[in-house]
């Protein structure tokens, strides 16, 4: 999705830690973390975040809103240092940037003061879209008041 509309760049000051341990299933034969793992960690951190910042539960906001998350439409990785079977990884997260009907989140994986990978991705608020197909989705304008909870 693109939007044509004008951008806002804040500094954010609200981030959150999400803790995740790396089981022996995490990882693949070399005990090393298999690279889907870390998206997966990172998707799981994005719902602390705004729960963290005091945004109630999906299904909540479905309810009371009608948005019903925020998918993605971009994603990138870098990955600096691999984690292994016993690490405890902190995945810091916040918001980089709020556009009108995206935003873009950063989350730092680190093992202790160890960076291991850094992930940035854009992301809607999404309704489901009126009409005959039942997973059509669209992007609604980002919750003033939600993006002041979360450091907007």
């Amino acid at each position: 999705m693109s939007s044509s509309s004008p951008t806002t760049s804040l500094p954010t000051t609200v981030a959150h830690i999400y803790t995740q341990r790396v089981e022996f299933g995490d990882c693949d034969p070399a005990q090393i973390v298999w690279f889907p793992n870390f998206f997966r960690w990172a998707d799981a951190a994005s719902r602390n975040f705004f729960m963290a910042c005091g945004l109630p539960d999906w299904k909540t906001t479905e309810r009371e809103r009608g948005i019903i998350g925020t998918p993605l439409v971009d994603i990138q990785a870098r990955f600096m240092r691999p984690a292994s079977y016993g690490d405890t990884l902190d995945i810091v997260t916040s918001i980089s940037e709020w556009r009108s009907r995206s935003f873009n989140t950063l989350y730092q994986v680190r093992r202790g003061d160890t960076l291991l990978c850094e992930i940035k991705d854009v992301r809607v608020f999404a309704r489901r879209k009126p009409g005959d197909d039942p997973h059509a989705i669209e992007a609604v304008p980002v919750p003033a008041d939600w993006k002041v909870l979360c450091g907007g």
